[in-house]
C-alpha cells in the first residue's frame, strides 16, 4: 500500500467532529457549527460591509454632517439584531469605535448599546458613564457661563455633584476663575458705589485672599484709587477755598489740586478764577471805602466787574465823585 495515500482512519480523523451544540451557537473557540455558521458568517460579512462603508462615512463627515452619519452607522450595524445585545464581539467593537469617534467629535448625546453580559458590555457600560460626565460638565459650563456672565449672578459656580480626581480638580480649576474674576469686580462696584454716595474714603484693596493682583487688575485697581485720590485732593482744596474766602474771609486762597488734568484741572482753574474775582473786587472796593472814609476823594473803583458788583463799584464812583 502506498504510504502516501491516506489510511481509512486517516481519513476519519481528518473529518469534522459533530457539535452537540445548536445550529449557529458561538463555541469557546469562537466558531460556530454547521449550516448555520456559514449563514452568520455572511450575514457578518454583509454588516462588515455595510459597518465598513458606514465608518468610511464617519470619518468623512466628523466635522460637518457627522450626526447623520452616525445615525446610518447604527442602523447599519444594528440591522437584524437586538440593539447591542446580540451582535457579535467583533461588531460590538465596531460600535464602541464609532462611539468614540462621536465623542471625539464633540458628540456627547452618543451612548454604546448595551448587550446584556461580557467585558465588551461592561466597556460599554463605563464608557457610557464617562461620555455621561462630560455631557454634564459641557452642560454646566453652559449655563454658569449664562448666569455669571450675562445674567450677572456673581454667586453662581459650577457644580457636579460628587467627583474625584481630575474631575474635580477641573470643576475646582473654572470656579477659581470665576472667583478670580468676581472679585476684583466686586471691590470695583464698592468702591464705586461709596463715592457715588459722596463717601471718598474707600479704596480698592490691590490685595485679594492674601494674594496681590497682578496684571490688568492691578491696573483697574491701580486707576481706581488713584481717581478716588483725586476727588479726595479736589474736594479737600475746594472746600478750603470756599471756607477760607467765602466764609472766613480771607482773601487770596487758591486751590492746588496737584496732578489734576482734564476736566479735574478745569474745575481747579474756575475755582481758582473765582476766587481771585472776588478777591481784586472786595479789595478795591475796600481800598477807595476806606480812602473815602480818611477823606481822600480821588480814588475810584477800577476793577473789572459785571452784575451787582458792576452797580456798586458804580454807585461808589458817583458817591465819589
Amino acid at each position: 500500500m502506498d504510504k502516501t495515500s491516506p489510511t481509512t482512519r486517516d481519513r476519519k480523523r481528518a473529518l469534522p467532529r459533530k457539535s452537540n451544540a445548536p445550529a449557529g451557537a458561538v463555541a469557546a473557540d469562537g466558531q460556530t457549527n454547521g449550516l448555520a455558521s456559514g449563514k452568520s458568517v455572511k450575514r457578518a460579512d454583509k454588516i462588515d460591509k455595510k459597518a465598513n462603508g458606514s465608518t468610511t462615512e464617519v470619518s468623512k463627515a466628523d466635522n460637518t454632517h457627522f450626526d447623520i452619519a452616525r445615525q446610518s452607522t447604527y442602523s447599519a450595524l444594528t440591522d437584524g439584531f437586538a440593539t447591542g445585545t446580540d451582535l457579535p464581539p467583533r461588531e460590538q467593537l465596531r460600535q464602541l469605535l464609532l462611539t468614540v469617534k462621536a465623542v471625539r467629535a464633540g458628540d456627547f448625546s452618543v451612548r454604546m448599546p448595551l448587550g446584556r453580559e461580557g467585558l465588551i458590555s461592561e466597556i460599554g457600560e463605563v464608557m457610557n458613564d464617562i461620555i455621561e460626565l462630560n455631557e454634564n460638565m459641557a452642560n454646566e459650563y453652559l449655563r454658569v457661563r449664562n448666569t455669571v456672565g450675562q445674567e450677572g449672578k456673581m454667586g453662581d459656580r459650577v457644580s457636579l455633584g460628587t467627583v474625584k480626581g481630575s474631575w474635580a480638580t477641573s470643576v475646582n480649576s473654572v470656579n477659581l476663575l470665576i472667583g478670580d474674576l468676581v472679585q476684583p469686580t466686586t471691590e470695583i462696584a464698592r468702591v464705586i458705589t461709596s463715592v457715588a454716595s459722596g463717601d471718598l474714603s474707600q479704596k480698592m484693596s490691590l490685595d485679594i485672599d492674601g494674594r496681590g493682583l497682578k496684571g490688568e487688575f492691578l491696573r483697574i485697581g491701580t486707576t481706581v484709587n488713584s481717581m478716588v485720590d483725586q476727588l479726595n485732593s479736589f474736594a479737600a482744596e475746594v472746600t478750603r477755598v470756599a471756607k477760607e474766602v467765602g466764609t472766613e474771609g480771607r482773601l487770596g486762597g487758591q486751590a492746588d489740586v496737584r496732578g489734576a488734568s482734564g476736566v479735574w484741572r478745569d474745575i481747579t482753574d474756575n475755582v481758582n478764577s473765582l476766587a481771585s474775582n472776588l478777591t481784586n473786587q472786595v479789595r478795591n472796593i475796600a481800598k477807595v471805602t476806606t480812602a473815602v472814609a480818611k477823606g481822600d476823594l480821588s480814588q475810584k473803583i477800577t476793577v473789572d466787574a459785571k452784575g451787582e458788583i458792576y452797580e456798586l463799584k458804580n454807585t461808589i464812583n458817583v458817591m465819589v465823585d
